[in-house]
C-alpha cells in the first residue's frame, strides 16, 4: 500500500462514518504557546474539544502535518522522524468509546481497509488507580469485537491515560498494537515493555473527565474522542519493513541522496544514519519553509529549530561527500512528492530551494569562523594536550563546530579530545533545554483562559489598524498569545517608524473604546470572502468557516476564543517593534482588562 493510497483509505474510511473531512491545519500553531509547531492532530481543534461549534459539525477526521524535535538526537534510528503525517479522527461530543472501538477494530482488519491479521494486534487499556476507575468498558467492547483475552492487557496512568496539562480535560485512552513476532521477554512481557515485541500503531483517547487545580477528577459534559494514527509508522508495518526509512515513503529520497554522494544506503552502520539524517532533516525543512505560515531559519523558535535541522543535514552531507548545495536538490524530491497532498510545497518551492540554499552558504561562512576559532585553541596547546570538553562544547553550541571536526583536527594537530566532557557539557545543555520545553508545554487545552481570549480579540483589531496604517498588503504570517501578552507577526518590508506605532496603538484603542459586541457567524468560505472577511484562506479552512466581527473596525475569518465585547480588552499598548525574518516584522503588545 502506498503513502497516497494509505491516506485516501483512512479519510474514505471516515467520511462513510458520517465524519467531515478537515484539511491540515498549518505546522505553525495559532495562538497556542505551550508547543513551537503543531505536534498533534489534536491542538488546531483545542477551541472544539473545550465546547465551541465547529463548522464542519461534530464528527471529523484529517491528515495532520505534524513536527515534533524534543528526539531530534535520535533521529537516525529505525524509527524516529521529526516530521510525520498523523491520521486522526474526532467526536466532539457525539459518539463515544463503543463507536470507536468498534472503528478502529473495522479499520484495522477489514480486507477492506488495512486487512491485519488479528493474531497480530494486542490491545491496552486503563487499570485503573485511586484516581479514576479501572476501564471495563473499552475493555468490553474489545471483546465484543472478537478480540481475545490473553491480547488485551491492562495498564497503568503511565500508559494509558491522556491530560493536556496540570488542569483541563483528560482521560484513559486504549492503544492497538503489533505483534512483531519477537519472543516475549519474560512472563510479564506486554505494551508497556521496551523489548521490542509490541508496536503502537493507534491510539484512542476518551477525554471524559475535567482534572481540577485541587487534582479532583470531574466528569465532562461534553465526552470527546480524539485518536491519532502515524501514518510513516502505519506504512512500515503493513510493508513489513524494520524501519521507517526503508518504506515508499523514503525511497525516492534516499535514491537521491545516494546518487548526490556516490554511495549506498546499507554500505555500513554510519552511512546508514547519515543517509537517514539528511532525508529526515531536509524533508522536515522543506514542509516548514513550504509551510501556509512558513518561515525561515534565523536565531529564535521555529526559526532556530529549521536552522538546527539544516545544518544538521549539511553536517551529515559533509560525512558522505554529499556536494554543497544538495539539500535544495533533495528538497526538490520531497516537494515532487508530495505536491499532490500538499499543493502549497509546489506554490511555495521557489522559496524552500532558495531558502535551503541560503542557509547551507550561511553555514559554510560560520564553519569557518569555528575553524578560525579552533585553530586559536591549538595555537595555546602543545602535541600531546587535550582540549577540555566545555571548549569542544563551545565549539559546537557557538560556532555549530561539530565534535568530529574538532576531534580530527586535534588528531592531525597531535592533540586529544575530551570527548567524556564534551558530553557532559552536551548532556546538561539537553537538561536545560528540556527543562524550557517543559515550562513551554504548559498550555494546549489548559490554556484556553479569558486573558488568552482576550488577547487573541487583540489581535484581530490589531490586524485591521496595521492594514489601515501601512496599506492593505498587510498580512498576519503568524500570533503566540500567553496569558500575559500577544506576540504579532505579520508582512512589512521595513521597520515602523514612531508615529506609525503611535496610530496602530490609538485606532486600536478607539475600537476599544466604542465597546462594539463581538458576533460570531457561521458562512461558507466563499460568502465570508465575498463579504470582506479577511483571512490567510488556507487549506485548513472547510466549506463553513466561523466570521467574527467587531463593528465596523474589524471582520476577519478565525477558529480561536474571543471576548464578547471590544470594551473587554480597556487599554492597548504596543511594547516592542522588530524583525521576525526577512519581509516579516514582529509586534508585541499587551492590555489591561477590567
Amino acid at each position: 500500500m502506498t503513502v497516497d493510497e494509505l491516506r485516501n483509505k483512512w479519510l474514505a474510511f471516515f467520511a462513510s462514518k458520517q465524519h467531515a473531512i478537515i484539511s491540515s491545519a498549518s505546522l505553525i500553531p495559532e495562538n497556542d504557546p505551550s508547543v513551537l509547531f503543531t505536534t498533534a492532530g489534536m491542538h488546531p481543534l483545542v477551541p472544539y474539544l473545550l465546547g465551541e461549534k465547529h463548522p464542519a459539525g461534530t464528527r471529523l477526521c484529517d491528515v495532520q502535518k505534524c513536527v515534533r524535535t524534543g528526539d531530534i538526537d535520535e533521529v537516525g534510528d529505525a524509527s524516529h522522524l521529526t516530521f510525520f503525517e498523523m491520521l486522526g479522527n474526532w467526536s466532539l461530543g457525539d459518539y463515544f468509546k463503543k463507536e470507536a472501538i468498534t472503528w478502529s477494530w473495522e479499520f484495522l482488519t477489514s480486507p477492506e481497509w488495512l486487512g491485519i491479521d488479528p493474531d497480530r494486534l494486542a490491545f491496552s487499556v486503563f487499570a485503573g488507580d485511586e484516581n479514576a476507575p479501572r476501564d471495563e468498558e473499552a475493555y468490553q467492547y474489545w471483546l465484543d469485537c472478537g478480540v481475545k483475552k490473553e491480547r488485551i492487557f491492562f495498564l497503568p496512568a503511565d500508559n494509558n491515560w491522556w491530560w493536556a496539562g496540570a488542569t483541563g480535560p483528560c482521560g484513559p485512552d486504549t492503544e492497538m498494537f503489533i505483534d512483531t513476532g519477537k519472543p516475549a521477554c519474560g512472563p510479564d512481557c506486554s505494551p508497556a515493555c521496551d523489548c521490542g515485541k509490541y508496536l503502537e500503531i493507534w491510539n484512542d483517547v476518551f477525554m471524559q473527565y475535567n482534572r481540577t487545580a485541587d487534582g479532583k477528577l470531574l466528569q465532562l459534559s461534553q465526552k470527546n474522542v480524539d485518536t491519532g494514527m502515524g501514518l510513516e509508522r502505519t506504512i512500515c508495518i503493513l510493508e513489513g519493513k524494520k524501519s521507517v526509512y526503508e518504506t515508499e515513503v523514503f525511497a525516492d529520497i534516499l535514491a537521491k541522496i545516494s546518487e548526490l554522494s556516490g554511495k549506498k544506503y546499507d554500505e555500513s552502520e554510519q552511512i546508514m544514519r547519515a543517509f537517514r539524517i539528511i532525508a529526515d532533516h531536509v524533508r522536515c525543512a522543506t514542509f516548514i519553509i513550504g509551510d501556509q505560515r512558513g518561515v525561515t531559519p534565523s536565531n529564535v523558535d521555529q526559526g532556530y529549530v529549521l536552522r538546527r535541522l539544516i545544518r544538521r543535514a549539511v553536517r551529515y552531507g559533509k560525512q558522505i561527500d554529499m556536494p554543497a548545495g544538495s539539500c535544495a536538490t533533495i528538497a526538490q524530491v520531497v516537494i515532487n512528492k508530495y505536491k499532490s497532498a500538499y499543493p502549497e510545497l509546489e506554490e511555495n518551492a521557489q522559496k524552500i530551494l532558495s531558502e535551503l540554499q541560503k542557509e547551507e552558504e550561511r553555514f559554510a561562512r560560520t564553519l569557518s569562523q569555528g575553524l578560525k576559532e579552533y585553530n586559536k585553541v591549538a595555537a595555546r596547546l602543545k602535541s600531546g594536550d587535550t582540549i577540555d570538553g566545555v571548549t569542544a562544547f563551545h565549539l559546537y553550541d557557538t560556532f555549530g563546530f561539530p565534535v568530529e571536526m574538532t576531534v580530527e583536527l586535534a588528531a592531525e594537530n597531535g592533540l586529544k579530545v575530551d570527548t567524556d566532557g564534551f558530553n557532559a557539557a552536551f548532556k546538561e545543555h539537553q537538561a536545560k533545554s528540556q527543562l524550557g520545553a517543559e515550562q513551554r508545554f504548559k498550555g494546549g487545552l489548559a490554556e484556553q483562559t479569558e486573558d488568552t481570549a482576550r488577547l487573541h480579540t487583540a489581535t484581530h483589531l490589531l490586524h485591521a489598524a496595521l492594514r489601515k496604517v501601512l496599506g492593505n498588503g498587510v498580512a498576519q504570517k503568524g500570533s503566540n498569545i500567553t496569558s500575559e501578552r500577544l506576540r504579532f507577526d505579520f508582512s512589512f518590508d521595513r521597520k515602523m517608524t514612531p508615529e506609525e506605532i503611535k496610530q496602530v496603538e490609538a485606532l486600536v484603542n478607539e475600537a476599544i473604546a466604542a465597546a462594539a459586541p463581538i458576533i460570531c457567524e457561521e458562512m461558507p468560505l466563499e460568502d465570508a470572502k465575498s463579504s470582506g472577511a479577511i483571512g490567510l484562506f488556507e487549506s485548513k479552512y472547510g466549506e463553513n468557516v466561523k466570521v467574527y466581527t467587531m463593528g465596523e473596525f474589524s471582520k476577519e475569518i478565525c477558529g480561536g476564543p474571543h471576548a464578547s465585547n471590544t470594551a473587554d480588552l480597556v487599554n492597548f499598548k504596543i511594547k516592542k517593534e522588530e524583525s521576525s525574518s526577512a519581509g516579516v516584522r514582529r509586534i508585541k503588545a499587551v492590555i489591561n482588562v477590567k
